[in-house]
């Protein structure tokens, strides 16, 4: 579940689990989601993966304000599916060096603020915290340009790596 970033993967070739259901939607934000949870409840999902944030910092909405409304996203879906393992993911690196960049989106620090925030929440909200953001950063802190096509979504290359480190660490 969330953005954009987690629609454009195919993730029922990537994961070759045809069960897989992608509720990424391009340009959801936390509020969003929060309006379209009942969707996912409905569902009873075994497993739920998180990765929200980076709209929300495009919108100037506060960091704070942000892991609160995963705090409501997870708390809901504890309430509604007490079944569900609920793995919230960092907010993945961007790079407004390269062309075509979206400039609103170019708000660095509040992406590693939320990201502590949302480590910070983890044992409160009872989710595990997955950090993918170093899976995609080059060494100046910034989206790798290898896997982006313009600094804030990820080619398709990018999502089989991703893949393999959430089987590597257990959570697939």
């Amino acid at each position: 579940m969330g953005n954009s970033i987690t629609e454009m993967g195919n993730w029922k070739k990537v994961l070759n689990d045809t069960t897989v259901v992608n509720r990424g939607i391009g340009g959801d934000i936390t509020y969003g989601v929060l309006k379209r949870l009942k969707d996912i409840t409905d569902r009873q999902p075994s497993k739920l993966f998180i990765l929200l944030g980076i709209n929300d910092i495009g919108k100037d909405i506060p960091d704070a304000v942000i892991a609160d409304n995963y705090l409501k996203i997870v708390r809901e879906i504890h309430t509604k599916c007490p079944q569900t393992k609920i793995y919230v993911q960092s907010i993945l690196p961007v790079n407004s060096t390269l062309p075509h960049f979206p400039q609103h989106y170019d708000k660095e620090e509040h992406v590693l603020s939320v990201n502590k925030l949302l480590k910070a929440n983890a044992q409160v909200g009872n989710y595990t915290f997955i950090d993918i953001f170093h899976l995609f950063v080059d060494a100046d802190q910034r989206l790798d340009s290898r896997y982006t096509f313009e600094g804030l979504h990820l080619k398709p290359e990018a999502y089989p790596i991703w893949v393999a480190y959430l089987k590597k660490q257990g959570y697939l």
